[in-house]
């Protein structure tokens, strides 16, 4: 079963409240937004937002294109973690977009230009992000240039002193192993606003996202704005129609679609020793649940719920590994204006600030739970029953 093959029906509505959606039915809208800039209190935000993530997506297309082709642009993190010049070129290109229009807005984003000089792959990322970025005709990026935008959003770039503040949270490339492995596989671009602890609007960007239309196209772009809904339209057509997008309905656990970590397997999850799962395609049979294939990365799950293709998403959180604020802001704010939950294990939500200096890890007691809303309370006492510790 393809994970985006689940039989959920696409949502879209006019303007009604978020957690009430009426019976689905579609609404195109064609504009640069989806909704009236008066009803978006930071409407040039995220019309920055959407432009920085597409050029971004670009980018990661083209270099995804010549990526096998030149070994030396894949290389791997002291973590670990794969890393390759499009997670570089992205966090570059996306800073100095946001930098041009709003340069007192701090970035916290998830790489620095130590490693990329380290590893001698500076003109690589600086000639990728010229032939992307919105430069006039008297400006010219410089190698500074390039690196000064990628530290931006880097480690100790910025120190918030335990205050209220308004930053941007970006996630270069979540799910870099996905985009490694083929064509198919599925990768996000993730961006977002937050104002005094508050996400207020967020654009994700997944360039393999299967389309809705009969043409072959993929590609998405979905975003969200506080109060104003969650939509998509396609990442290949730069005016495209915009498309209201509602969670599903599914109000039984043991109906549900799971998405989970591909580094968690099912029987580490404190709902296994209610459900067997099952990733076939067949019929379900006795207490199991349908879980979805496993994809790259945080955000393509939130995707996945927000745009009703998946009911639930479930991280456990584990000592051995921080939990990053950009794997998950922008997710949030898709979840919730889409109509579902995003809480910890214990059912509070998500605090960017317990990070108080640096704003970039998060500590969901347990975990997160990702639902439509409707699961949201049956899943978190199941957890609680679970996991008595908790």
């Amino acid at each position: 079963m393809h994970i985006l093959d689940t039989g959920a029906r696409f949502s879209a509505v006019r303007f009604s409240p978020v957690f009430n959606p009426p019976r689905r039915r579609y609404v195109i809208v064609r504009a640069n937004l989806p909704f009236p800039r008066h009803q978006a209190k930071y409407h040039k935000e995220l019309e920055a937002a959407i432009d920085a993530v597409d050029r971004a997506c670009r980018l990661c297309v083209d270099v995804k294109r010549s990526l096998f082709s030149s070994k030396d642009k894949i290389l791997e993190k002291n973590d670990q973690t794969p890393v390759t010049i499009a997670d570089f070129g992205v966090q570059a290109l996306v800073s100095l977009e946001l930098s041009k229009l709003f340069p007192s807005i701090p970035l916290v984003a998830e790489e620095d230009s130590l490693f990329l000089r380290e590893n001698n792959l500076v003109s690589s990322v600086v000639s990728e992000v010229i032939t992307k970025a919105s430069v006039g005709d008297d400006d010219h990026l410089s190698d500074a240039d390039v690196l000064e935008a990628i530290d931006r959003g880097g480690k100790d770039a910025y120190t918030f002193c335990n205050k209220p503040a308004t930053y941007w949270v970006l996630d270069p490339i979540d799910g870099t192993r996905g985009f490694l492995k083929g064509d198919d596989a599925l990768y996000v671009v993730g961006l977002a606003l937050v104002v005094d602890n508050e996400i207020v609007l967020g654009v994700m960007g997944c360039p393999n996202w299967p389309g809705d239309s009969s043409d072959g196209t993929k590609g998405t772009l979905m975003l969200s704005h506080i109060g104003c809904g969650t939509w998509t339209k396609s990442l290949q057509v730069l005016s495209g129609d915009w498309t209201r997008r509602f969670v599903d309905e599914c109000g039984l656990v043991n109906k549900a679609r799971f998405c989970i970590q591909e580094s968690q397997p099912w029987e580490s999850l404190p709902l296994s020793s209610l459900f067997d799962a099952n990733i076939d395609s067949g019929d379900l049979h006795g207490s199991e649940i349908r879980l979805l294939p496993t994809c790259c990365g945080s955000l393509c799950k939130y995707l996945m719920v927000a745009s009703g293709r998946a009911s639930v998403f479930l991280l456990r959180a584990r000592t051995e590994r921080t939990i990053k604020s950009w794997d998950h802001a922008v997710g949030i704010i898709c979840v919730h204006e889409a109509g579902g939950k995003v809480t910890d294990w214990e059912g509070d939500d998500i605090n960017l600030e317990e990070d108080q200096s640096e704003r970039r890890i998060i500590f969901p007691a347990g975990g997160v739970v990702v639902s439509n809303g409707s699961l949201h309370d049956q899943l978190l006492e199941m957890i609680t029953s679970a996991s008595p510790t908790l």
